[in-house]
Parts: structure tokens; sequence; C-alpha cells
């Protein structure tokens, strides 16, 4: 299965990287690998804290609750990585696009498509479609790919201990 490397899937790894942060830099490497990514990066000894201020500069994205300060706070994200488009064809991916320079080092590739991955899921799916999960005190984030745009929670778990909580209210 082929997945352009600038759309959904990019939210979702930064969801997941934020989720459930690796211990070491090669469980990042894996994560993007298993969600889509065939890019493989020669180790550096900061990838891992480097990544992890990716993940935590998106984060202040996901929790900032108005639209303008989130579209301010993701084009700074977008200077720091974004570059103008440019057609190329690496790993038997086949010709595709990359909002990027030609950097192969696991944390400026990250920020590169995690923040154009962002922009176009905002612009597309919708401003909001970005959140935490609504069950506290569950603070996993949630990514909003559902067709009708009401994805509150992170799991079928989160949904289910949030009804609960709301029944048991009402019988109080």
């Amino acid at each position: 299965m082929h997945l352009n490397p600038y759309g959904e899937y990019a939210v979702l790894l930064a969801a997941s990287l934020a989720n459930d942060w690796p211990a070491k830099r090669q469980g990042i490497e894996e994560r993007t690998l298993d969600l889509g990514m065939t890019m493989t990066f020669a180790p550096a000894a900061d990838d891992h804290a480097r990544v992890r201020e990716v993940i935590d500069d998106w984060l202040r994205i996901v929790d900032e609750p108005d639209h303008p300060k989130r579209a301010e706070l993701l084009n700074a994200q977008l200077a720091q990585a974004a570059a103008y488009p440019r057609l190329t064809n690496h790993d038997g991916e086949g010709w595709h696009l990359h909002y990027r320079d030609d950097v192969r080092s696991l944390p400026y590739v990250l920020r590169a498509i995690i923040s154009v991955g962002t922009s176009l899921h905002l612009v597309t799916r919708g401003m909001d479609r970005l959140a935490r999960c609504a069950a506290s005190p569950c603070t996993n984030v949630v990514v909003d790919v559902t067709r009708n745009g009401r994805q509150r929670f992170c799991s079928v778990r989160c949904a289910n201990r949030a009804a609960v909580r709301r029944h048991r209210a009402r019988g109080a």
C-alpha cells in the first residue's frame, strides 16, 4: 500500500508518537516505518531528544483552541522545515511531492512531514479536527478522521468509560 507522506498518515504518526512515546530512537524509526514512511535515517546522538521537541511543538498546536493562534503556531512550524514542493522518486515509492529540503535527518524530516500533514488535515477536514481525548483523565491526542467530524475519544475504551460516567451521573 502506498501512502502519501504528506497526508493523513503524518498526523496519525504524530499522534502515535505523542500518545505512546518510544523509549529509544530505534522505536521512533520503527514507528515511522510501521505507519508508512519508507525512508531510514543515519542515527545521530540527539535524534531521540530532537524528535521529542518536534512532538512537543506539535502538541502546542493540538492544545491551542483558538483557530487563528493554532494557524500561527503551525505556520511557524512550517517555516522551520518546509520548502518549495519538489518531485522526488526514492525508496520504491514512485514519484511524489516533498515539501522539504533534501535533508536526511530524522527530526528534520519528521518536523516537515508532520507540519505539512497537519496543515493539510486541518484545512481539508476542519481546524477543530485535532484535540485531546474527551474522556478525563485521558490526555491522548485524537486525530478526527471520521466522516461526520465528531470523534471525541481516542479509543472505544475511553468512549465507553465516558458513557458509563454519563449514565451514572443521570442515575444519581
